[in-house]
């Protein structure tokens, strides 16, 4: 299957929106299957069925009923960390990804397109944005919006995605690539650390309160790539 990878086109709105979508809500079950398994979770489930249990009288019903709300809240919460990130994002730069993304020449977004049954389809996105840093040294590139479709997936297409925005950041004269992403997602850390990113051991601020990533038992990572400069340059 050849795919080329070439900037964004406001015809691709929709299939973009729908595979960041589905990219990043796909994780959604395993976070809570993640998390449900935890020891302690594992502990205070089994005591909401106790004391559902106790308080109703010997009641199975009720202890299940328990249970079951602690259970849901689990859940929920998962559903939330996911489903909440994309309803922020597709409301904010991928709202007009055109015009936060293309219309900088520090920013750029990139689409994998391939021919399925002779016709175009979006296997995979990437993008990248400029930032200046607070210490005022030089810019860096923070790559955003990496998701490659289920068909896509095993073949190096997310290594290609990765090494544009490598390549372009490189041509900017960027000092590094940084990103965030979340323990959970396996599959892109794992693709990170490939690429040659690192972990950098910084406290970051979360958009979710503490008490809702200790229950979805998810950590926010921060990694970071320092870039040589081209050749040429």
């Amino acid at each position: 299957m050849h795919i080329l990878i070439r900037k964004f086109q406001p015809s691709d709105h929709e299939a973009v929106r729908a595979l960041f979508r589905d990219g990043i809500q796909e994780h959604i079950i395993p976070s809570f299957t993640h998390a449900i398994s935890q020891p302690l979770h594992i502990t205070v489930t089994l005591c909401f069925f106790t004391v559902g249990y106790i308080l109703g009288g010997g009641s199975v019903v009720l202890a299940l009923l328990a249970g079951g709300l602690w259970i849901g809240l689990l859940y929920y919460c998962c559903y939330e960390f996911y489903a909440g990130y994309v309803r922020l994002k597709l409301n904010t730069d991928m709202q007009d990804s055109a015009g936060f993304y293309l219309s900088s020449p520090d920013n750029c977004f990139w689409v994998a397109e391939a021919e399925i049954n002779d016709q175009p389809q979006i296997m995979g996105i990437v993008a990248v944005e400029g930032k200046e840093p607070p210490d005022g040294g030089q810019k860096c590139g923070e790559l955003f919006r990496m998701s490659v479709s289920s068909a896509s997936r095993h073949t190096g297409l997310g290594s290609q995605l990765g090494q544009t925005v490598v390549n372009f950041c490189k041509e900017r004269g960027f000092s590094k690539i940084v990103l965030h992403t979340s323990s959970t997602q396996s599959a892109a850390v794992a693709l990170y650390y490939k690429m040659g990113f690192k972990l950098v051991q910084t406290p970051e601020e979360a958009e979710a309160p503490w008490w809702f990533l200790w229950l979805v038992r998810v950590s926010l990572l921060r990694m970071e790539k320092i870039l040589q400069p081209c050749k040429d340059m």
